[in-house]
């Protein structure tokens, strides 16, 4: 197969891909396919690195029980399957794990999950008792299945990488995200972490976002996706402020959030997150009125009726593309993203 790929330059604050020279020759060994949770993205990674996806049958049989079965020879290949483990998520993981044993059997040389939406991951210590830690529970499926590699995107907590016994490489959407609001050109900044667990998160976009100043909206949770805002720590008021999450799920949190700050005087409020998980009654909270714009990737596929006017989804394709190449090159993987 022919191909061009881009070669990814990257500025003080933002990731920019150019287009380079450099092919894959047609006896080059990377292969890509796509799990079902999110083709349109997997076409994008497919395009950036000037190949096509590989030839993969998926069907469910009466009872529901998944069916993968790899179309063409993959023998002593370095394959790259792409699945976000979203809605529904039993779902997508199981087909994960069938595509990842569908290779290994099929002679592959080495085996990566490109995981976008890496799910169960909020679970990822004991907050209580006779709990399970799902994040390590889903990092052992995916080892024992056969896979060699991950490489995931924002994951909601930097110490899931250690829970994986294989290589794990870690990318982020902040360069896109930035990127795009530097486009902007918002005035009077303040960077804003939703809650104190995402105040590393906002502190490292802040410094990017010209080393903007920081608030922390101090919350309690009473239960799960119910959270009460109880007071915003810095100066908002005149300000735009920009609240900085790597997801958004029933948007709770965040809808809370942007109430406070409106009600300290906020000027304008956006929200921006890696992932749109984006369950009921999330829409409804985001179109409200309390935002001028929602921005997000396209980790996760969003329905054409989930889709408001406030909403903007920056696509993370060239970002991913680029690092398989990477990956694939045994290229520097952390210096797309500068300290």
């Amino acid at each position: 197969m022919n191909a061009h790929r881009g070669s990814a330059v990257l500025s003080s604050a933002t990731l920019k891909v150019q287009p380079a020279a450099t092919g894959i020759s047609e006896n080059n060994r990377l292969r890509l396919f796509s799990g079902s949770a999110n083709i349109p993205l997997s076409q994008q990674v497919a395009r950036y690195l000037g190949m096509d996806l590989g030839s993969m049958i998926r069907k469910r049989f009466a009872d529901g029980e998944l069916y993968v079965q790899i179309q063409e020879s993959i023998r002593g290949c370095d394959v790259y399957l792409i699945q976000p483990c979203c809605h529904p998520v039993n779902d997508n993981l199981m087909e994960l794990l069938i595509m990842i044993d569908a290779c290994r059997r099929a002679s592959a040389r080495q085996v990566t999950a490109v995981i976008p939406y890496y799910g169960y991951a909020r679970a990822d210590r004991k907050t209580a008792g006779r709990e399970s830690i799902t994040a390590k529970l889903t990092a052992n499926l995916i080892t024992q299945a056969g896979a060699n590699r991950v490489l995931a995107m924002d994951l909601h907590s930097a110490q899931i990488q250690g829970y994986f016994d294989i290589p794990l490489d870690h990318v982020y959407g902040l360069p896109v995200i930035l990127d795009y609001l530097e486009s902007k050109q918002l005035e009077d900044i303040v960077v804003v972490s939703p809650d104190v667990g995402g105040v590393a998160r906002a502190r490292q976009f802040a410094k990017r976002l010209n080393d903007a100043p920081l608030a922390i909206i101090d919350k309690r949770r009473q239960a799960h996706n119910i959270a009460e805002v109880m007071n915003v720590i810095g100066d908002v008021k005149g300000k735009t402020a920009i609240l900085v999450d790597d997801m958004i799920d029933t948007a709770g949190t965040i809808n809370a959030g942007a109430k406070l700050l409106r009600e300290e005087g906020a000027r304008q409020v956006y929200a921006c997150a890696t992932h749109p998980v984006f369950s009921p009654p999330a829409i409804e909270r985001l179109s409200s009125g309390l935002f001028e714009e929602v921005i997000v990737t396209n980790s996760i596929p969003i329905r054409e009726g989930d889709r408001f006017p406030q909403l903007t989804v920056l696509s993370m394709a060239n970002i991913l593309g680029e690092t398989i190449w990477r990956i694939h090159e045994d290229s520097s993987v952390s210096s797309m993203f500068p300290k």
